[in-house]
């Protein structure tokens, strides 16, 4: 029997981007070179980012909130086949959570200015984590059904495909 113990989040800020729609936007950091934008931090939060300057990159966890429902099995953009959604990036899941590992240009106050950006203005930021290449074991990396799929990823954008009506 499942046990789905209901969780419960509150965003501590939001995503300022150019992108407003989806129609376009890249699917992945890789093809938003130089896109910049903005978290803005819940400002009773700004206490949080001591520190935090000093990292080039940070990791960004957050809520598609445009995203409704899921398929266990979709069609990811890289493929013409259905994958498991868990072998995907998609953002229509069982938990809609995103994440990016973006540049970080500067602080100001509760304001990140930020680079690589490749996500939907107005998005909720679950999380700000900075990112350490260290931290993460990747020794014989194997990347499943997207081998050979990857040569291009800098051009792929984003199309209606994963909005549900």
């Amino acid at each position: 029997m499942a046990d789905y113990t209901k969780l419960s989040f509150q965003s501590i800020g939001i995503i300022q981007s150019s992108y407003q729609d989806l129609e376009g936007m890249p699917i992945q950091p890789a093809g938003a070179r130089g896109v910049s934008g903005k978290v803005i931090l819940n400002p009773d939060l700004e206490n949080g980012l001591m520190g935090l300057e000093g990292f080039s990159h940070i990791l960004l966890i957050y809520y598609f909130h445009r995203s409704k429902g899921y398929e266990l099995q979709v069609k990811p953009f890289l493929d013409d086949a259905k994958q498991g959604v868990f072998a995907t990036r998609a953002p229509c899941r069982p938990n809609s959570i995103g994440t990016s590992i973006v540049k970080l240009v500067k602080i100001e106050g509760n304001v990140l200015e930020i680079e690589n950006l490749d996500i939907l203005d107005g998005t909720p930021v679950l999380d700000i984590k900075p990112y350490v290449p260290d931290f993460n074991i990747t020794e014989e990396v194997r990347v499943g059904w997207l081998e050979n799929k990857l040569d291009d990823i800098s051009n792929i954008r984003s199309d209606d495909s994963f909005q549900k009506d």
